[in-house]
């Protein structure tokens, strides 16, 4: 599953660069105002840790030193770092149930209480989903600053471009897999379209899960870790597309050739590694395309130029990061046989 979100993050890198050239935006230039100037300051400070992290931190960062604080979301890492602390339960479990089957019964009947409930809980949000995408759509059609998305009105369009490239190989990866397309798309349209609008793939987990579950046939170990680790690693928008893009336009400016194959071979090679080390810092887009500017010895302060466009652009991207875990948990179910396909073929979604 971690070599799929991996993968197809080294992809939507490819097809980020394809855009940016195609688009001629290499060595664009950008005009900075208040905005910009704060926010550059900002990521001034912020590049400094990320740059200086080593592996071993990036690792510790994953692991659940509080399990109970991560609970609550305390950290960008909480979520993964829950996962391993679950898994960490999961063995325990498994070793108490052969050696002592009543107190693992107990606890499974336990854990099982506790799960229905919760899905119970996330069954009612799911049922006011309709109004809250009514109201995040309001919000950001009266927020946008349309003057200067009209200004970078080209990279705008190359960003979606790129993305929709992207989910065309989402599409045929699973046509390879011998899975309908078409399937997929009216079935995980609910979640991408709550994921487009609310630009939080954290957001969307329960719904992701939901979908993979209920709708797609995928089994619930399965589509817990593709959608938890999707919300950090391999991230095809955030940390593959967008940062691809910007190292591409800001590539003149540091005596790089953008279309050299030596620099885009180099370029999505690190996309891929740094997409893994995003789930250590957390941040999304902002944070990945910080470590691999910063890892190519390219300036930063693009990343603040384009805050005036970034909310119209993260809808986009963060659909595409929601359509990726869930392919990844699809494709994985696949290859394993755990996949029911007879849920899958089934016409229609089930209701929330």
């Amino acid at each position: 599953m971690i070599g799929i979100l991996l993968g197809t993050t080294a992809i939507a890198a490819a097809l980020g660069i394809g855009s940016a050239l195609g688009f001629g935006l290499e060595g664009i230039h950008l005009s900075q105002g208040g905005a910009e100037a704060a926010r550059n300051a900002e990521l001034q400070q912020k590049v400094v840790g990320v740059k200086n992290m080593t592996i071993p931190q990036q690792i510790l960062e994953l692991l659940p030193s509080n399990p109970f604080q991560d609970l609550t979301g305390a950290r960008p890492t909480s979520t993964i770092a829950v996962v391993i602390f679950a898994a960490i339960i999961g063995i325990a479990y498994l070793g108490v149930k052969r050696k002592d089957p009543e107190h693992g019964e107990f606890f499974a009947k336990i854990i099982d209480t506790f799960y229905a409930i919760i899905m119970r809980v996330v069954t009612l949000i799911l049922r006011l989903t309709p109004y809250g995408v009514l109201a995040l759509i309001t919000k950001v059609t009266a927020t946008s600053d349309y003057a200067a998305i009209a200004k970078l009105g080209k990279f705008v369009i190359a960003s979606y471009v790129a993305l929709i490239c992207m989910f065309i190989v989402h599409l045929i990866l699973l046509s390879f897999a011998k899975l309908s397309p078409v399937q997929y798309v009216k079935k995980a349209l609910p979640a991408l379209t709550f994921a487009f609008t609310s630009r939080t793939s954290a957001g969307t987990l329960p719904l992701n899960i939901k979908t993979q579950t209920k709708d797609f046939g995928v089994s619930e170990g399965i589509a817990n870790f593709a959608a938890s680790f999707g919300l950090s690693i391999g991230q095809n928008g955030c940390a593959g597309i967008y940062p691809a893009m910007l190292a591409i336009m800001v590539a003149p400016s540091a005596g790089f050739n953008p279309a050299s194959p030596s620099y885009i071979i180099t370029l999505i090679l690190v996309v891929a590694i740094s997409s893994f080390g995003v789930a250590c810092v957390g941040g999304g887009a902002t944070f990945a395309a910080l470590i691999v500017l910063s890892v190519l010895n390219l300036p930063i302060a693009i990343v603040g130029l384009l805050i005036s466009v970034e909310p119209l652009i993260d809808m986009g991207r963060t659909a595409l990061n929601v359509s990726g875990s869930m392919t990844a948990g699809l494709l994985t179910s696949r290859i394993t046989g755990e996949l029911e396909k007879e849920v899958y073929q089934q016409p229609k979604a089930i209701e929330a």
